[in-house]
């Protein structure tokens, strides 16, 4: 099993404000979506040669 990313209190009381509730997997699977993300803006700003290290909100918009 991955590294929880979130906060699931916050995610869970999110979907259950909504109406719905979360699976076993929800928490896992959102976890893993955002270790995905964070990776591909990673290897984006590698394969482009940034060389500055500090990540912000715009270098997520190039991920799918």
């Amino acid at each position: 099993m991955a590294e929880i990313m979130v906060v699931v209190s916050k995610v869970k009381k999110m979907v259950k404000t909504a109406g719905f509730r979360t699976g076993g997997d929800y928490i896992a699977s959102l976890s893993a979506k955002i270790e995905e993300i964070v990776k591909a803006s990673i290897e984006k700003a590698k394969t482009a040669g940034d060389k500055k290290n500090t990540r912000v909100g715009r270098h997520l918009r190039v991920c799918p």
